[in-house]
């Protein structure tokens, strides 16, 4: 096994979900912004990126933050809190940029000159993605459930094809982004605890989130405490989740 892996294993190894922090004289901030910075680099689907994080350092709002999150150790003990939003809203936005961005690499490969290949790969951004985003305010939805469903007995399809199941992919890519995170966070010393109870509403007038912004997860962030992890990593029999085919 290599020393990376080694590595790797040690980490995944030590992360465990802390749910009580000690009290730190100080906390670095840089500490949250790079494993961030690592997040955002994680797979997402269509490169769509679909995701915003929002760092919070302030005391007085990591008070009301933790009302918000139900209470928990984890969120009135921690140095600072990060809450995932999975950003949907966005997607015409984003898939500006992202087109964008993916001209300019074309075009830094051929000396400015968008080749055939790559005005046919262009048209998932342009074409593709309005269709799978939209609804329709609903008709459009069903539509294309109909047209999967027929063109599946022709070719292998994909099915999930909905504005809902467009939803859906962006939390999982924001979920993934959470776990780059969390594992970062371990590998600067720290430690983490991903929440999924809080009260949503508040949490989003505590913060001022755009009303179309979805909470996928609070993280909170700190230096455990060894009583912070309150009992041993029980997982079921590798086996029964496991299989060779």
């Amino acid at each position: 096994m290599k020393n990376s892996a080694i590595v790797f294993d040690e980490l995944v190894q030590d992360r465990r979900a802390v749910r009580v922090f000690e009290t730190l004289g100080s906390f670095d901030k840089d500490v949250v912004k790079r494993s961030l910075e690592r997040a955002v680099l994680s797979p997402n689907s269509s490169n769509m990126q679909l995701w915003e994080f929002v760092q919070v350092t302030s005391p007085s709002l990591k008070e009301k933050m933790a009302a918000a999150c139900l209470g928990q150790n984890a969120a009135k003990t921690a140095s600072e809190l990060v809450v995932v939003l999975v950003r949907r809203d966005l997607w015409k936005k984003r898939c500006e940029q992202v087109v964008a961005q993916q001209v300019a690499a074309f075009k830094a490969e051929t000396d400015g000159v968008l080749t055939d290949k790559h005005k046919r790969l262009l048209k998932y951004w342009e074409v593709g993605i309005p269709i799978l985003h939209k609804s329709g305010f609903g008709c459009l939805n069903i539509l294309k459930r109909i047209t999967a469903f027929f063109q599946g007995f022709k070719k292998a399809t994909p099915r999930q094809v909905t504005s809902q199941d467009m939803r859906l992919s962006a939390h999982r890519s924001a979920a993934i982004a959470a776990q780059t995170f969390m594992m970062s966070i371990t590998a600067e010393g720290y430690d983490s605890c991903p929440m999924e109870g809080f009260d949503s509403q508040r949490v989003s007038q505590i913060l001022n989130l755009p009303s179309k912004a979805e909470i996928a997860m609070i993280i909170a962030v700190g230096k455990g405490s060894p009583k912070g992890v309150y009992g041993p990593r029980l997982r079921l029999p590798f086996e029964e989740v496991y299989r060779v085919v």
